[in-house]
């Protein structure tokens, strides 16, 4: 009897043990279910919640915003209105079977405010598996600008998602007419994703991007992680462009004069979005109520793939490690520019413009291994470029396919980038670098043009040489 009374009470005191913790944590054992985005609200500020919404289609509409349903508003630098706001800390949102429309006319109901979709302010959170999709026109542009998602706070988890961003002016030419503080045409851009705070995490999420704007961006991040994502833009020839003449298109009414001061060339395939991930040397972000000022640092992306974009992956302007891991670029202007940091087991074809190509001269230890693949689309590589390189102190591997060494592509070493923005002398700090003090080993056919402005380059290359510089040392070596 001695024993069963002590197995009884030892049995009493594990149920108040589990009793206590389910109040202290109750996210982990309680999940509510809620069947409508009214039903949703009440949740978004809530601590130690785990909330589940019915599988669904459920969409914001022009009337919810007269209506007042979606009012909340926040001031960083600018007035935001933000449809959906997450404040709390500690809860878990599944959104598994849930589909959001917003309508993109939704982007302009408020007037002159920037507009987030969902933002999340609270820390250790996870929100997963949404689709959230912009139902409208691609020509719906905001008023001011517009932002999917955005993550502040610290230690959150965006999960699962699949989102289709549209609705931006000008759409279809890039940023041929302007993007930041200057611009030909005036724009409304229209981003995917901004992650900014402490630790926030991006992962496996798809991004479907038709509008003008960074799909994927980094501000004010410090210690990001975009892990699994997918995304796809949509790219044009400037030739289409051109061939809008007469039409009274948005060109046509500014005669092609693009914001880097000459005509927009032929030749040269465009996105029609920004980058598709970036980060920024700059931004400001929420966390435990606290405004911060700050650039990104030690930004990670991983099991990446980006196609049809500006670029694939650039962390030029990011701080401390930079580290990007099996990735791919697919048809991209432009693949992986980190400045500085590690490029490991990555993939780029170099079907409309390099694989790689330095931000800056100043560039250092930029120590990467890339793969260039093979393409099915028709070379349309107006820069020539498999690579170009300046800066210092690098060590650069290429290897895989050889397709485009029949169409005059080649891995050049400082000289002129023959970038479509950097014309006619235009950004010359960003243009003719010095390549100086690094390892490249070329396991290609490509041909490798070492400028006047290459100093100490030593390696390897399967392809054939040209050296125009000083004191360069890279060896010829068969297949």
């Amino acid at each position: 009897m001695k024993m069963n009374k002590k197995s009884n009470l030892n049995d009493a005191f594990r149920l108040l043990l589990c009793g206590l913790f389910l109040v202290i944590n109750p996210a982990l054992y309680a999940q509510t279910i809620v069947h409508s985005l009214s039903e949703l609200i009440p949740y978004l500020d809530n601590d130690n919640v785990h909330v589940k919404m019915t599988p669904g289609v459920y969409t914001i509409t022009v009337e919810d915003v007269k209506n007042g349903l979606y009012e909340k508003e926040l001031k960083i630098k600018n007035i935001t209105k933000v449809l959906l706001l997450f404040e709390g800390d500690n809860s878990i949102y599944d959104f598994t079977g849930v589909t959001i429309k917003i309508e993109t006319k939704v982007l302009q109901a408020y007037g002159n405010y920037q507009i987030h979709e969902l933002q999340i302010l609270g820390n250790n959170n996870v929100l997963k598996n949404l689709t959230l999709i912009d139902d409208g026109s691609v020509y719906d542009a905001p008023t001011r600008r517009a932002t999917n998602i955005v993550m502040d706070g610290s230690h959150n988890r965006v999960e699962g998602f699949y989102v289709t961003t549209k609705g931006s002016f000008p759409y279809g030419y890039g940023d041929a007419f302007g993007k930041g503080g200057r611009s030909v045409i005036k724009h409304q851009k229209h981003s995917a994703c901004l992650v900014r705070g402490e630790s926030n995490h991006l992962k496996n999420s798809t991004f479907v991007h038709r509008s003008y704007g960074h799909c994927i961006f980094m501000q004010a991040a410090s210690n990001p992680v975009i892990e699994g994502c997918y995304v796809e833009g949509e790219v044009r020839k400037t030739d289409a462009m051109l061939a809008e003449l007469g039409t009274g298109s948005p060109a046509d009414k500014v005669n092609f004069m693009t914001v880097w001061g000459y005509k927009l060339p032929a030749g040269y395939m465009m996105s029609t979005g920004e980058a598709g991930i970036r980060a920024y040397d700059g931004g400001t972000t929420h966390i435990d109520g606290e405004i911060i000022t700050r650039g990104t640092s030690n930004p990670t992306v991983i099991n990446c793939v980006v196609k049809h974009m500006r670029t694939a992956v650039t962390l030029a302007h990011a701080t401390g490690k930079k580290y990007v891991e099996n990735c791919t670029s697919i048809g991209n202007e432009n693949g992986f520019s980190l400045g500085s940091g590690d490029v490991v087991n990555c993939r780029a074809d170099v079907v409309y413009g390099p694989a790689y190509a330095s931000t800056y001269e100043s560039d250092k230890a930029y120590n990467a291994d890339i793969t260039i693949l093979s393409s099915t689309e028709p070379y349309y590589n107006g820069s020539g470029n498999v690579a170009y390189i300046g800066g210092s102190k690098h060590k650069i591997v290429l290897r895989g396919s050889n397709q485009g060494v029949e169409h005059g592509l080649k891995i050049k070493v400082g000289g002129d980038k023959n970038n479509i923005r950097l014309q006619h002398g235009n950004f010359p700090k960003q243009n003719n670098f010095k390549g100086s003090d690094f390892e490249l080993i070329n396991l290609t056919m490509f041909p490798i043009e070492l400028s006047d402005k290459s100093i100490e380059i030593t390696g390897k290359t399967m392809g054939l040489i040209s050296n125009l510089g000083t004191n360069n040392n890279v060896e010829v070596i068969g297949e």
